[in-house]
């Protein structure tokens, strides 16, 4: 798949020496023999923000979890920076669908993002002060600094979502793969989520998201791809978020797209 440079000033070409973020080949993957994916590729150059967008079913989450090993594709292969997941775990980091976490579990928002330095780490060593301090400083880069004692179950649902994303930081990963990241969090949390993928982009990382409301996506990423078991279109926002792909995808449930950019969309379930 060729992809046409990006209309930013992110690198969003492949330099001949530099290997993708993320590259899925033909993957191909079904449950209990119905198609969850189909023949799936993905580029993802370094140092973008993707968006995974397409209606309920699509298999976003499914590309997501294949892409972290936690699914056997039937057939293709995923890269990331060049090899298999197994070898570049520590240089990716994960922030899952809040509705997949379990809230209840007694532990402090301080502890849930020091988890995040464990791979680092090893099996043997147990984290110390620099792993707390770098924690610590990984809550305060999401506003929730002054939270780190409290119990997860004690948080908003924004709140919660910040603590994770915290978690991902302090992995000082290279490749940043979130599921739903904006999924039922207040505009406050909205802002910051915004101003810390920015951030990540400034930094060279590259983050792939999935992402349900198709009115945010021009203004939060640069590139994007569309999913419906197949991979629709992907590349940069501004060349392949028009309204004959959005139409491919959501089967003719879009009103409102004009030129690339989403103004009043209307695409019944989009998560």
């Amino acid at each position: 798949m060729t992809l046409a440079a990006a209309d930013t000033p992110v690198t969003g070409h492949r330099e001949a020496e530099a290997p993708l973020a993320v590259e899925a080949t033909d993957v191909t993957l079904a449950y209990q023999q119905r198609p969850a994916l189909w023949d799936v590729d993905l580029e993802v150059p370094r140092g973008v923000l993707m968006a995974i967008v397409g209606p309920n079913g699509a298999g976003k989450t499914t590309l997501l979890r294949t892409i972290l090993g936690l699914l056997r594709p039937a057939a293709g292969r995923v890269r990331i920076l060049g090899r298999p997941y197994r070898e570049q775990r520590r240089l990716v980091a994960y922030v899952p669908q809040r509705s997949s976490v379990d809230w209840d579990f007694p532990t402090t928002a301080l502890d849930i993002v020091t988890m995040g330095t464990y791979g680092r780490l090893g099996w043997v060593r147990r984290p110390g002060a620099a792993q707390r301090e770098r924690s610590q400083a990984a809550l305060r880069q999401v506003g929730m600094e002054a939270y780190a004692d409290r119990q997860i179950s004690q948080l908003s649902g924004g709140q919660q979502q910040r603590v994770f994303l915290a978690r991902a930081l302090v992995q000082d990963a290279e490749v940043y793969l979130m599921d739903e990241p904006f999924q039922g969090v207040d505009a406050t949390t909205e802002r910051a989520i915004v101003s810390l993928l920015r951030t990540l982009r400034a930094e060279g990382k590259t983050v792939v998201a999935v992402h349900h409301d198709l009115q945010t996506v021009t203004e939060y990423f640069d590139w994007v791809t569309l999913l419906n078991v197949r991979r629709i279109a992907a590349g940069p926002v501004a060349d392949v978020f028009t309204e004959e792909n959005l139409r491919q995808t959501y089967g003719g449930r879009i009103s409102g797209i004009a030129g690339g950019h989403a103004n009043g969309v209307s695409a019944g379930s989009a998560s």
